[in-house]
């Protein structure tokens, strides 16, 4: 919920951050809720599984946005649909799915150590 919680509050003040966190923070925040929910399902699975469920599932979220038909793109243009779905492919967001994902994954193993 705190993932989900500074992902929504990263968009009411986008205007408000340097450009180049505005692009990437939304973005990984939602890869890192993705790979949170995963782990969460799959609570028996190593990481690397885990890491490579939830890269799998974002990289498909935003390959789904190269398609557009008037089915998808009305659930797009809801609320939820848009914040699930997104809009257009952006070449920008696999990095940031990226960077969302490996930081969950990295976070995880340093807390398993412990």
């Amino acid at each position: 919920m705190l993932v989900i919680s500074f992902g929504l509050f990263s968009r009411k003040i986008a205007y408000q951050l340097p450009e180049q966190v505005n692009l990437y923070l939304g973005d990984s925040l939602w890869a890192l809720m993705i790979f949170l929910i995963t782990g969460f399902i799959f609570n028996k699975t190593p990481t690397f599984q885990i890491l490579a469920i939830a890269i799998f599932f974002c990289y498909m979220v935003e390959l789904s946005q190269l398609y557009h038909a008037d089915w998808i793109d009305n659930i797009r243009n809801t609320t939820l649909g848009g914040l699930i779905l997104g809009y257009v492919f952006l070449w920008s967001d696999i990095l940031a799915y990226s960077i969302g994902v490996g930081f969950g994954a990295i976070f995880e193993k340093l807390i398993s150590k412990r």
